[in-house]
């Protein structure tokens, strides 16, 4: 996930999406990490609240997979 959360020019965040979009009972995105709402907000949030939400997508995938 860290590559496609880089910023290519300083500005906004490159999406995390992985293209393997499926919702959990709870509303996270199997794919990504994203709650469903930090999905719908993300093209609005400006670049620091899309890393702090690329951050938090990272450690519930971590989460989910028992690595935390």
């Amino acid at each position: 996930m860290s590559s496609k959360s880089s910023e290519p020019d300083g500005g906004q965040v490159l999406s995390p999406c992985r293209r393997q979009c499926c919702l959990d009972a709870q509303d996270i995105c199997l794919g990504c990490g994203r709650t469903l709402q930090e999905i719908l907000d993300w093209s609005r949030v400006d670049a620091p609240r899309q890393r702090a939400i690329c951050a938090a997508a990272e450690v519930r995938l971590q989460q989910r997979n028992g690595m935390v």
